[in-house]
């Protein structure tokens, strides 16, 4: 819906059941108790061409000069009132309550996309539509044994000099019974005696097949949006059992596979988180991520002092990964790429062995920063010097040594403090070489003093160059004047022999 559709709505919005609750253009509704119409309270504003407006006589101006006024007023006018002269058995006069009906649809429409439970929500819609089909179907039927006569037949409701069947209860359970048996086909119903009543058993039929046809339409669009909807988050179970089926792995690692995708649905893991929020613009990519992890990252002890400029770029760079029982996030002499954040679960340290624990790391903790990161005097080089195996299910963050890098380089302090921590897990492990980093340091030191001792010669030898170039174009234009005054005097010279020739013949 466009911007002008969104700022009719002063007075919009009538259909909507009693309560309260917002509107599309930011005010909210309020029904009201006597007629059961809307008071709207005043809007916060509507869009003008992408800008939210809060003045209240533009946003007035605007709905009056909108296509929705005459029917909104249509809607809520009190005909009601003309039961006082036509009694209470004429229903007739409430009829212009049904020009509420396209605001309720837009109501639906809105509240869908806003509500955090969209699926159960269609359901309850279509739940709804099919109970006050049935609804507007038992009043004609009642409305229809009237105008025939009421017990003329067994078709019709019975005449209300029976037991019971006078009381308005009744009436409408009667008649809201036998509308269900008709449209749900379900059950015995009396066989139809006049014309008027196998019109009616025919338009009931054709409105049930109609019906049918709709509800499980709707049913199979939902199921097949929660599959797709669950397919974004989670892997396709079925495609990964039938290839494990297919390259005949074990029944262990199968079984294996099968809980840890168990896990993920149960507790609602999420691994795909960027292809999730792929198409959201960057800053609001940003500020969801930082939304759902950054509690998470201001536990682990590195961060906590970290400008928060720091955290949002991590944040962005963070992939979510879900280990099992018993399963090796690294082992020592591997190759490090990555480190990782414990966010939820307990992983030890062990021996190489598979059962000695050496520590329990817990939330909050990180590890495998030392195998990325170029600390002078590792002796391990980028090799994990530790086997790390989670104990239960583990949720943890991996950040690769790329977009580590990246980020550091925007932040030497956080760089630094990284540095420092894992020169001291170094020196706890004897796997620092102090006389190697202060070598490492004596060299850096060396070819940066070399450098800079080559960026004076570099200098020294520009300027000299560039004094070259300027006697070089000195000497050119003293060198082109030159020829320039020769060639001056040459045709002085070559006029001057001319005329001499010339003045023979007449002497």
């Amino acid at each position: 819906m466009d911007s002008k559709e969104q700022g009719g709505g002063v007075a919009a919005s009538v259909s909507i059941p009693r309560g309260r609750g917002p509107l599309s253009n930011g005010g909210y509704w309020n029904t009201g108790p006597a007629l059961g119409f809307v008071a709207l309270e005043p809007p916060h504003g509507f869009l003008e061409q992408g800008i939210l407006v809060r003045d209240r006589a533009q946003i007035s101006r605007r709905y009056l000069r909108s296509t929705h006024l005459p029917w909104d007023v249509a809607s809520v006018l009190p005909t009601d009132l003309l039961y006082l002269r036509l009694g209470l058995h004429v229903p007739a006069v409430r009829a212009n309550r049904f020009l509420r009906t396209p605001r309720l649809f837009e109501a639906f429409d809105r509240r869908e996309t806003r509500t955090a439970y969209p699926h159960a929500f269609r359901i309850a819609k279509l739940m709804l539509y099919v109970f006050v089909t049935i609804h507007w179907n038992a009043c004609v039927y009642y409305a229809l044994s009237g105008a025939i006569g009421y017990g003329a037949d067994a078709w019709v409701y019975p005449n209300h000099s029976q037991p019971g069947f006078a009381r308005p209860l009744r009436q409408y359970l009667y008649s809201f019974y036998f509308s269900t048996l008709v449209l749900t086909t379900v059950g015995d119903t009396p066989p139809p005696q006049r014309q008027d009543e196998f019109l009616f058993m025919v338009a009931g039929f054709l409105l049930a097949v109609m019906g049918f046809a709709t509800i499980m339409g709707s049913m199979s669009s939902v199921i097949s949006s929660m599959s797709t909807a669950e397919a974004a988050f989670y892997p396709d179970a079925e495609r990964l059992k039938g290839y494990l089926r297919l390259q005949r792995v074990g029944r262990r690692l199968e079984t294996r596979v099968a809980r840890w995708h168990q896990h993920l649905q149960l507790n609602k893991k999420v691994t795909n988180e960027q292809q999730v929020l792929q198409h959201l613009p960057e800053r609001l990519r940003a500020e969801v991520a930082v939304s759902v992890h950054l509690a998470t990252l201001r536990k682990v002890q590195l961060f906590q002092t970290c400008e928060r400029g720091l955290l949002e770029e991590l944040v962005l760079k963070l992939r979510p990964q879900v280990y099992s029982p018993g399963e090796y996030v690294c082992r020592k002499g591997d190759i490090g790429r990555e480190m990782y954040f414990i966010r939820e679960g307990q992983l030890a340290v062990v021996g190489d062995d598979g059962r000695t624990r050496f520590a329990v790391l817990g939330e909050g903790l990180y590890f495998g920063e030392i195998s990325i990161i170029n600390i002078k005097g590792n002796k391990s080089g980028n090799r994990r010097t530790a086997n790390i195996r989670s104990i239960g299910y583990s949720d943890l963050f991996c950040l690769s040594k790329e977009d580590l890098q990246e980020v550091l380089g925007e932040f030497p302090s956080a760089k630094a403090a990284l540095e420092a921590k894992g020169r001291e897990i170094l020196l706890g492990m004897d796997k620092l070489d102090v006389n190697a980093e202060a070598e490492e340091t004596a060299r850096q030191q060396e070819a940066e003093r070399r450098t800079e001792a080559l960026e004076d010669a570099l200098d020294a030898l520009q300027t000299k160059f560039a004094r070259l170039l300027a006697e070089l174009e000195s000497s050119a234009f003293k060198l082109a004047l030159r020829i320039e005054h020769l060639e001056w005097q040459t045709q002085g010279w070559a006029g001057a022999g001319g005329e001499g020739q010339g003045a023979a013949p007449g002497q």
